[in-house]
């Protein structure tokens, strides 16, 4: 059987489709081989599992809490969906909606995997100290995850066989085949000359959501009293704010409408597709100034 090509599969829900699209147009855009490999987006509305256990209570951190279709992030467990999705053959790299692709991913794609299943980085915060791996962008040898069952192992979830957070920072795969690729290629609202994958992790400041009301519920996160890392929870709690708020950094928002212009210029976004999304909320309502003050992008990579 011929392998298939390698694949990049971007998951979402639709409060973040905008983000996928460019999501896909940074991708093909910044790569010199995308002719090479494929994009797919994984939608939650195609899987209805998801939104059957609407309300149903999970395993989170040890706690029972709902599961709710509609939250912001709702799309996480198809993560695990892409080995399935191949044929347990090949290579690919799953992102979520809000990863922009600076470098080539050609460089990703096609690297050494060294005999390991998954490439990806530690997360951020408590969970990295804990030693969670950022599942938000992995490189995947799909021929040795023909254990990945994303239907079966979310249901595991709601008989509490399986904890969310666990399966997320990916504690339930053996340690030697983990590999971890540069910060760089999941770069946590950093960027830099080395950047090579934007990820605008903080839900907060992601700067095509500037000024509308926030439609996330944080999560609820333990206080552990000999983790630091966690005291200061509650309080961050009391102040999250009402509204987005601007990204920090001028140039991550610029580089955002940078690609959301080129995407509107070549009909990848309709006018009335943005309008829609800002109807909904999906996007922030001066979207169109910003992209009239917004200078093009250099110079794509030449194939």
């Amino acid at each position: 059987m011929t392998e298939p090509r390698p694949r990049i599969f971007i998951h979402t829900n639709e409060r973040q489709w905008l983000g996928a699209l460019v999501s896909r147009h940074s991708m093909l855009r910044n790569s010199a081989h995308a002719d090479r490999f494929d994009v797919e987006f994984l939608k939650t509305e195609d899987h209805p599992f998801l939104r059957a256990r609407d309300g149903q209570l999970y395993l989170r951190e040890g706690d029972r809490v709902p599961w709710r279709y509609e939250n912001l992030q709702s799309f996480t467990p198809l993560r695990f969906l892409p080995p399935e999705r191949m044929g347990y053959q090949g290579r690919a790299i799953v992102v979520d909606p809000d990863v922009f692709a600076v470098g080539d991913v050609w460089e990703l794609l096609s690297r050494d995997t060294e005999g390991k299943a998954i490439w990806c980085r530690p997360r951020s915060g408590s969970k990295g100290l804990e030693g969670g791996m950022a599942s938000s962008v992995m490189l995947l040898d799909c021929a040795k995850l023909t254990h990945w069952r994303c239907e079966e192992q979310f249901a595991e979830l709601f008989t509490f066989q399986r904890d969310y957070m666990d399966w997320i920072c990916l504690k339930y795969e053996p340690k030697q085949t983990l590999g971890r690729f540069e910060d760089e290629w999941n770069d946590f609202d950093r960027l830099t000359p080395r950047t090579k994958m934007i990820h605008n992790t903080k839900r907060q400041t992601q700067p095509w959501k500037t000024g509308l009301p926030v439609d996330f519920t944080p999560a609820s996160k333990k206080l552990k009293p000999l983790n630091p890392a966690t005291w200061l929870r509650p309080l961050r709690r009391r102040r999250a704010p009402e509204r987005y708020l601007p990204h920090p950094d001028p140039a991550q928002e610029r580089f955002f409408f940078g690609l959301l212009r080129e995407c509107v210029e070549s009909g990848v976004v309709s006018e009335a597709l943005l309008r829609d999304e800002m109807r909904q909320d999906h996007i922030r309502h001066d979207a169109f100034e910003v992209l009239e003050r917004t200078p093009p992008l250099p110079q794509r990579a030449a194939a």
